[in-house]
């Protein structure tokens, strides 16, 4: 028998993406990621202590995914294209995914703080997103910005789930019809920002 390999968190995310891939995650277990991932299971409790803890860190992982592709030329675009752009980004970064995605998301509309999108990840990942755009994501008002960027990530992740287009063209057929109606209702709520935006 081979010796189990050293710890390594990619390697434990990996491999906890690659059984729920094929199974339901709520059937994946601790002692069956600790052996895809060949490694011993007291190495994976000393980089994760639960399922839920495993997918923090792949969120966090494809969070800075998203930031690393960030251009700063992008800074000038209009906000709306900014966010489009991010969101974007992150659904190509989740496209490799999307399997062990639609196992996970299942799962969390039963039992939220084992899906992948438990409301507190969720929040945190939406706020990263907010920031990579340029946009606060703090304050009562930014608050407000990170709730309502979760409800069209959620809405569009749903789409995603479905959408077999090697481009993920219905995606983002939906990610830019969602974020044109949030842009629209900004301007209605406030009239001077889009006076401002108005040329």
């Amino acid at each position: 028998m081979a010796a189990p390999r050293r710890a390594n968190p990619d390697r434990v995310i990996d491999a906890a993406l690659a059984l729920a891939a094929e199974r339901p995650w709520r059937r994946v277990t601790l002692s069956e990621i600790a052996k895809e991932a060949e490694m011993r299971l007291d190495q994976l409790h000393s980089l994760f202590r639960s399922k839920a803890a495993i997918l923090d860190a792949f969120t966090a992982r494809i969070d800075a995914q998203v930031m690393r592709g960030t251009d700063e030329e992008a800074a000038a675009e209009p906000v709306r294209d900014r966010l489009f752009d991010v969101l974007a980004r992150r659904f190509e970064a989740l496209q490799p995914h999307r399997a062990a995605l639609a196992s996970i998301v299942c799962e969390g509309l039963t039992v939220p703080r084992e899906g992948y999108c438990g409301t507190r990840r969720l929040l945190r990942s939406m706020t990263w997103s907010l920031e990579t755009a340029g946009v606060g994501g703090s304050g009562p008002f930014g608050e407000l910005r990170v709730r309502g960027l979760a409800a069209l990530f959620m809405s569009s992740l749903f789409v995603f789930l479905r959408d077999d287009s090697p481009d993920l063209a219905r995606t983002m057929a939906h990610l830019d019809r969602n974020l044109s109606r949030a842009d629209r209702l900004m301007g209605r709520l406030n009239p001077r920002r889009a006076q401002a935006a108005t040329p």
